[in-house]
């Protein structure tokens, strides 16, 4: 839905001319591709110079393994990522999160989803950006202590967690959540790691 796309890059960047200078940023969703990322900034731009709007970063989502895994491309074309934990576990461990029965098996501190993010992050990091993380990890303390550990430098979550998470990430040292972190990678299964949190 071009059409559509047009509609809401025209009110983002009419909001950023109006704007503090970098607080309007552009994030794409379901990037699956580096032409999917290319066709959207493409689009972004034909009507950032139609209006003769400023610059706005523009970052994606990283919910889909093809991305992780070439990571360091993105990185070159985009100016930050957000890892969308709920979608990225969804399609990594290939679970329906809402199915009735097997939902709750789709965990995001899974080793193998950690070990995503990680490798995200060591990608964005090699090209100077930066990386925030949206979903239900971001959310609980230990998902939040794990993630700031990988190097996370943004959580996103509900208004509910933040007294949680802050309470959590304040009683502790980087050191200690590089190490909490060391450890959740090392384990096999997403049990081990929500072991960790005791």
């Amino acid at each position: 839905r071009p059409d559509v796309l047009k509609t809401q890059h025209r009110a983002i960047y009419r909001a950023a001319a109006t704007a503090e200078p970098g607080a309007v940023t552009i994030m794409f969703p379901m990037i699956t591709t580096l032409e999917d990322l290319r066709a959207a900034k493409l689009a972004a731009e034909s009507v950032r110079a139609e209006l003769g709007a400023p610059h706005c970063d523009i970052g994606i989502m990283v919910e889909v393994p093809s991305v992780v895994l070439m990571a360091r491309e993105f990185a070159r074309e985009a100016d930050f990522f957000s890892v969308g934990t709920n979608d990225l576990t969804q399609y990594a461990l290939a679970i329906d999160r809402q199915h009735p029965e097997l939902g709750k098996e789709a965990d995001a501190l899974h080793p193998a989803v950690l070990r995503m993010i990680d490798l995200t992050v060591k990608a964005a990091a090699a090209e100077g950006k930066w990386v925030g993380v949206c979903g239900g990890a971001a959310g609980e303390p230990l998902g939040a202590a794990i993630l700031a550990g990988l190097g996370v430098t943004e959580l996103s979550m509900s208004i509910p967690s933040l007294a949680v998470v802050k309470a959590r990430l304040r009683g502790v040292s980087l050191k200690s959540l590089r190490s909490l972190t060391q450890r959740a990678l090392a384990c096999s299964t997403a049990a081990e790691v929500r072991a960790l949190s005791k």
